[in-house]
């Protein structure tokens, strides 16, 4: 169960959501997300869903187009396991500056699980994006958190982690997910 607060700050009990994550070579997962026209109740429902999703899963970002909904939406969580979590949620999220300094990091992602690689990607970047209640927010984001970013909204393009890879790398992977997941519990 999954708890919200309703406007007098009472906690209200919400049953949670959790929607089965898309796998390589899930042609959803190429799909190019639309904006969101109008952030409402059910995209504030979608990402409540996707935090459900993306903390059984023990990820900490999650794209909805990962879970079959091609819009623009991402949650993420960059909270350690000993620290309390800090769920972020990004809305049509854009990238406005790329530092040209690098930062390599090892990436892995819920659609292609027990798969990690190093990727190199800008060191900060600048967002704008909306929150769940429509406001505009642009800040910068750096080390893992723009590494996430990054990596999420590659998503939203229809990119995975694997794109950035060699093509043998890639190939490998591919065929390690399809032969781990034959028992179609994965999608």
């Amino acid at each position: 169960m999954s708890g919200v607060d309703d406007r007098r700050g009472a906690r209200q009990i919400t049953p949670m959501t959790i929607r089965p994550i898309f796998t390589v070579p899930s042609p959803v997962l190429k799909q190019i997300s639309r904006p969101v026209a109008v952030v409402d109740d059910e995209i504030r429902s979608l990402i409540e869903d996707m935090f459900d999703s993306m903390y059984d899963a023990v990820g900490i970002g999650l794209a909805a187009v990962q879970i079959g909904v091609p819009l623009r939406v991402i949650v993420m969580d960059l909270a350690r396991e000993s620290e309390p979590r800090a769920p972020r949620h990004f809305i049509n999220p854009e990238i406005l500056e790329r530092s040209e300094e690098l930062f390599t990091y090892q990436e892995g992602c819920l659609s292609v699980p027990e798969i990690y690689d190093d990727v190199e990607r800008p060191a900060r970047v600048k967002l704008r994006y909306l929150n769940n209640q429509g406001d505009e927010i642009i800040e910068w984001a750096e080390g893992l958190y723009a590494v996430c970013i990054q990596h999420e909204m590659d998503h939203l393009e229809g990119v995975l982690f694997l794109d950035h890879l060699s093509k043998l790398k890639r190939d490998r992977a591919v065929q390690k997910v399809k032969k781990a997941t034959r028992g179609g519990k994965n999608r």
